[in-house]
């Protein structure tokens, strides 16, 4: 419960310090305990829609939506950085015709 309790913080956390838009995924853990739950899932549900964000209930000892946790979270990013190109004029990184990789230029010493 202890975790659950400072998640809160921690997100307080990533606001201050992290880039603006920055995505976040509330994951629980250890779902293959259900004998040992603390937070229920209805509650950690509710608290992650309070705060806009997903949430998820994994177990690594069982491989139970881990891999769901990051094509989450790899689609969030994606939808991002295709919200952030859309809105820019011009692509943070240009690429343009150059000089070819190996090739000599006429002042090469070699």
């Amino acid at each position: 419960m202890d975790s659950f309790n400072n998640v809160k913080q921690w997100l307080q956390e990533i606001d201050r310090y992290a880039t603006e838009g920055v995505n976040k995924l509330l994951v629980g853990n250890k779902s293959d305990m259900s004998d040992k739950k603390v937070v229920e899932y209805t509650v950690a549900k509710e608290f992650a829609d309070s705060l806009g964000i997903p949430f998820l209930e994994t177990s690594a000892k069982n491989a139970s939506n881990v891999e769901q946790a990051f094509l989450t979270m790899a689609r969030q990013i994606k939808e991002r950085m295709g919200t952030t190109t859309a809105n820019n004029t011009k692509p943070s990184v240009q690429v343009g015709q150059g000089q070819g990789v190996g090739s000599a230029s006429s002042n090469s010493c070699c």
